[in-house]
């Protein structure tokens, strides 16, 4: 058994969250190292050496044709004999909204019928046609096997993305549910299925904020859960301390000790 999680955030070419991601593994007890995609290409770091691989929000190579193609088409073409092995060995895979972009065009989710590098689902322009910065609140499917949502219930996470729109064909999307593949989606306040924007911030289909493959070790969602480590990041934080509830920490911490926690019991 691993003694201490250690996870691999890849950096560079637009990329700005991964202070805010080491940060949140750090939180949960392991261990996080920065490394730019360019030392990844080029053998100079392999993956191999980590336990969680993480794909994380910014605008990769500016999005300028479409969020997340030029990197996921970089990596695709290097990188997936080594991605591959590495998600085969039980490791673990999460991308936060720029990296769920990219792992949709890569087709590591939900990679049906144990299908990677085919795209199958992707995230497409918001219906609102702008760029959508706000607090939104999600509900955990409990009949799902992602990892990372293990014991989530409902939960709130900001967004930032002008692209977060989940699509897939009926067919796809009919499986993606059959198969319990939807591990969160975008309520109302309370929990209960939205009325539309901007409780569901962007339109996507049967109002999915994250999925994951068919193991439940890949794991994708447009909100980011490493913006929400701090109570105080709330928007609510000072009615929550006048009320005597302030947490210890913000909700989205519970997404990255799943992960370490898992590392620690299974590898």
């Amino acid at each position: 058994m691993a003694n201490q999680a250690k996870a691999l955030i890849i950096t560079g070419v637009g990329l700005n969250c991964e202070k805010e991601t080491a940060a949140a593994f750090r939180s949960a007890g392991g261990e996080a190292a920065l490394v730019h995609i360019n030392d990844l290409l080029s053998g100079k770091e392999k993956i191999q050496k980590f336990h969680i691989l993480a794909f994380i929000g910014g605008f990769a190579f500016g999005d300028h044709l479409g969020s997340g193609t030029v990197f996921a088409n970089k990596i695709k073409f290097k990188l997936n004999d080594e991605l591959n092995t590495f998600i085969n060995s039980g490791r673990l895979v999460i991308g936060i909204c720029n990296g769920f972009q990219t792992l949709t065009r890569l087709g590591l989710v939900p990679a049906l019928d144990g299908q990677r590098f085919t795209q199958q689902a992707a995230l497409a322009h918001n219906d609102s046609g702008l760029f959508r910065d706000d607090w939104i609140t999600m509900v955990a499917n409990p009949a799902s096997n992602c990892i990372f949502t293990k014991g989530v219930g409902k939960i709130r996470m900001p967004i930032r993305h002008g692209e977060g729109k989940f699509i897939a064909s009926p067919e796809i999307i009919e499986k993606i549910e059959k198969e319990n593949l939807v591990a969160l989606r975008y309520t109302d306040k309370d929990g209960n299925k939205p009325a539309g924007f901007p409780d569901n911030p962007n339109g996507s289909i049967n109002d999915i904020a994250g999925i994951c493959d068919t193991t439940g070790r890949v794991f994708g969602l447009m909100p980011h859960p490493e913006a929400f480590l701090s109570p105080f990041n709330a928007p609510d934080w000072q009615t929550q301390k006048l009320q005597g509830k302030l947490p210890q920490w913000g909700e989205g911490k519970i997404i990255f000790d799943n992960a370490v926690e898992y590392v620690k019991q299974n590898l």
